[in-house]
């Protein structure tokens, strides 16, 4: 894959293309020291990647992202940044992946192996949820590991494949964001996709997970299963 990496301090660019140069499947790696280049380059030709910076002087990492909007075939965003600020926006402006500096090897073999299966399979650049690490930092978490939400108090319990996490905010705000999902209790919300049974009191999800089913939810969740 071609990749753009931006960022305007340049030893941090240079060891972000030298560690992108040194990963599988990135064939070249070209550079940009600011938000206003990087949009030239943008211009000049198509990129799979942009590995962009979040604070920069000038037109910072988001509003360069937002402007990837007016793009027919935008390349897939990762943030690198010092910053867990930002976490929030990168879901919104469909980033695959925020990485924290310093970058280990490992982060970002991970990274390019997101955008490496998002441009063979199609997947939309928003299936992924921001969550926050005990040990600190903020991941990307893929939507498609998610076995279900639970809302609990004033935040959102993440239970997947790959741990639980908690989020702060309505779990009606995932019911509006993501229509594939459905609401089979006031508290749980689930992926239709990983739904194999239908009981009389919980649906069974395809790692073998119950999750209750509120009485009053029966009806609209078997017309959604088909059942």
């Amino acid at each position: 894959m071609i990749v753009l990496a931006v960022d305007d301090e340049r030893p941090a660019l240079e060891d972000l293309a030298r560690l992108l140069r040194g990963e599988r499947g990135v064939r070249q790696v070209d550079i940009a020291g600011d938000g206003r280049e990087a949009l030239a380059r943008l211009g000049e030709r198509h990129y799979d990647a942009l590995f962009l910076d979040v604070r920069m002087p000038g037109l910072d990492g988001l509003e360069l992202a937002r402007a990837l909007r007016a793009f027919a075939d935008p390349p897939a965003l990762v943030f690198v940044t010092a910053y867990e600020t930002a976490a929030v926006q990168a879901f919104e402006l469909r980033a695959l992946d925020y990485l924290m500096k310093p970058v280990s090897r490992a982060r970002m073999a991970e990274a390019l192996d997101r955008v490496a299966h998002a441009r063979a399979v199609g997947e939309p650049a928003d299936d992924v949820l921001p969550v926050d690490l005990v040990r600190g930092g903020t991941r990307l978490l893929p939507r498609g590991c998610i076995r279900y939400l639970q809302a609990h108090g004033d935040y959102v319990r993440v239970v997947s494949d790959e741990g639980r996490f908690l989020l702060r905010g309505p779990i009606g705000e995932f019911e509006r964001r993501w229509p594939d999902w459905l609401r089979v209790h006031r508290a749980f919300l689930v992926p239709i996709a990983r739904v194999v049974e239908l009981r009389p009191t919980a649906v069974v999800l395809d790692d073998g997970s119950e999750v209750p089913v509120a009485r009053r939810h029966v009806a609209a969740v078997r017309r959604r299963l088909g059942a």
